[in-house]
């Protein structure tokens, strides 16, 4: 091969092979990039009652230790944790409390994933659910059904009429503010058994016969947020089979919920460290991150 001709083939070999190296360093500096993450939500995103407290905002109840951290640091992504205790489906769009603004004022047209758990505090429904039907437990001396006999289908109507239309609103007020973000909406664990566990009173004062009705309860929320987040683009992670036998009832270290009664946490009827953990894996493998 002439000299000239040779010449030529190498200094296009090399500029390929510079542009090659270019490329491949260019894909692999963007696929290192962190995920911009926003976590957004009520108690049971914020982990509220596990230790360590957040100090940044001790009106919010929030822990360091929560599902949104513990799925940042499995991922490297850059977490923006505004999560806060009692927070309503309101509380997207309208300040919590002074000092605590809207909850999609942390979005941009830059976050890549976003988490939440929302729906549970609208209504009040998990507190009057549950103090309800302890106090009626406790009357009743754990028989029957004395919950759902007061109360009917009274939560379950205010779920569908108020909270469901609230958590679509609420959904799409985050996909306007982070357009292209990949969204999550999770349900809650479930809080009671499946059926009535006698030995479970001392720690969860419900009637035998209501235990079914607020496990009903709960699972129509859940089926309310599912609704809403499939109707929105958002992505729906199912806690019903895999918290299955980690209720309030279920013995220590293996329950995810602390009962209402000698509760290990702060803050009773909510996820425990372990059940934060198990949001965050099980949300890893739905969402497959990590």
């Amino acid at each position: 091969m002439p000299k000239r001709i040779f010449r030529r083939v190498m200094s296009a070999t090399i500029a390929s092979a510079g542009a090659l190296a270019l490329s491949v360093t260019g894909a692999t500096a963007h696929a290192a990039e962190p995920l911009d993450y926003v976590a957004l939500g009520d108690s049971y995103s914020a982990g509220s009652g596990v230790l360590p407290v957040d100090l940044s905002n001790l009106l919010c109840l929030r822990s360091t230790a929560n599902y949104p951290h513990v799925l940042a640091s499995r991922t490297g992504a850059r977490l923006k944790d505004v999560t806060c205790g009692g927070a309503q489906t309101s509380h997207f769009t309208q300040a919590q409390y002074p000092g605590v603004p809207p909850q999609v004022d942390a979005l941009s047209a830059g976050t890549d994933l976003v988490t939440l758990t929302i729906g549970g505090n609208d209504n009040s429904t998990f507190i009057n659910a549950v103090t309800s039907c302890g106090t009626a437990g406790v009357l009743s001396g754990g028989k029957g059904s004395p919950c759902k006999d007061q109360y009917g289908s009274s939560f379950e109507d205010q779920i569908e009429t108020n909270t469901y239309p609230a958590l679509k609103a609420a959904l799409s007020s985050v996909r306007a503010k982070a357009p292209g973000a990949r969204v999550a909406a999770l349900g809650y664990p479930w809080i009671m058994p499946a059926a009535a566990d006698p030995s479970c009173f001392a720690k969860l004062p419900i009637a035998e016969g209501d235990v079914p009705y607020l496990r009903g309860i709960q699972a129509r929320l859940n089926a309310a947020v599912r609704r809403a987040a499939q109707e929105t683009g958002a992505v729906f992670v199912d806690f019903a089979q895999v918290s299955e036998g980690h209720d309030a009832c279920a013995a220590a270290g293996t329950r995810w919920i602390e009962p209402l009664l000698f509760s290990s946490n702060l803050v009773p009827v909510h996820p425990n460290a372990l059940g934060e953990r198990r949001m965050a894996e099980h949300a890893l493998g739905v969402l497959g991150l990590g």
